[in-house]
């Protein structure tokens, strides 16, 4: 009995083509068809590989959604569909996450046959913290979105990972050091595996200033230092801060919000040590 169609992503080099491994070398050649987002870029690499492919079809970034039901088709036929993306992991990114949800929900096997990936590669080479980390790709480039994402980041204690484009990298910089803060380690990795490949590393506040004096070229991945976990408030500077704010006149229930608030602790831990503080009923 023949095999079911099913779906295979594969990673592909982010470079060096000597990256592509000899188990995706065999995938692509079985394969009865490859998705990918540039027919010519992914023949030219699968003949560097000297792999025959059986046929090509195109699925990017803008037809990714009108291709769906192409390639359901294809596995209801019994057929093998690989995906591969210009460079690295599929669905990373890039073109292959619609892909994967409707072949899964339709009942498809979908395997995966790993290797490159941008925001692996920068993250282990940055010298920051690498046991928790948080991929959050490229950032709204504009509006409330952006604003909103950026200050979410601000108090994320994971490193971050982040994809900018050459032209928007400078821009990209100056929003993180004002949201983040200057001083916060990063490093920027751009070119990976290729000739001129580069990371740097240094605090926000000076790729600020590099970013300024040069003109970057090629795709970037940004390694920030996760925030500093919050500060220890103690009972003793509670207490404190309550019989500050009754001083001045406010009620109890007042005081517990605005001590609560200004120190950002839960207002039932306040509440209590503000009884244990001070038995007059001032509410």
């Amino acid at each position: 009995m023949a095999e079911p169609g099913h779906l295979v992503l594969v990673a592909t080099p982010i470079g060096n083509l000597g990256d592509l491994p000899p188990r995706a070398v065999e995938v692509l050649a079985a394969a009865d068809v490859v998705a990918c987002e540039d027919t010519r870029r992914t023949g030219r690499l699968l003949a560097a590989a000297g792999v025959r492919a059986r046929g090509l079809v195109a699925v990017h970034d803008h037809n990714e959604a009108s291709q769906v039901g192409a390639v359901l088709g294809r596995l209801r036929a019994g057929e093998v569909v690989a995906v591969v993306t210009d460079a690295g992991t599929p669905g990373i990114s890039d073109p292959g996450e619609r892909l994967v949800r409707a072949a899964t929900q339709a009942g498809f096997e979908v395997r995966v046959v790993p290797g490159p990936s941008a925001a692996i590669s920068a993250l282990v080479a940055s010298g920051l913290p690498t046991g928790r980390f948080v991929f959050e790709g490229f950032l709204p480039r504009k509006g409330s979105g952006r604003s909103e994402r950026l200050a979410a980041l601000a108090a994320e204690q994971r490193t971050l990972v982040l994809y900018e484009a050459p032209h928007r990298l400078g821009r990209t910089l100056a929003d993180l050091a004002e949201a983040l803060g200057g001083g916060r380690r990063t490093a920027i990795a751009r070119e990976l595996t290729k000739l001129h490949e580069e990371v740097w590393r240094g605090t926000l506040d000076e790729a600020v200033a590099r970013a300024g004096t040069m003109e970057p070229r090629g795709e970037h991945v940004l390694v920030l230092e996760g925030a500093p976990p919050p500060a220890v408030v103690d009972d003793a500077l509670i207490v404190a801060a309550i019989s500050d704010r009754l001083a001045a006149g406010a009620t109890r229930r007042d005081a517990v919000a605005e001590v609560a608030h200004g120190l950002g602790v839960a207002k039932r831990r306040v509440y209590d040590l503000a009884l244990g503080g001070d038995s007059a009923d001032r509410r």
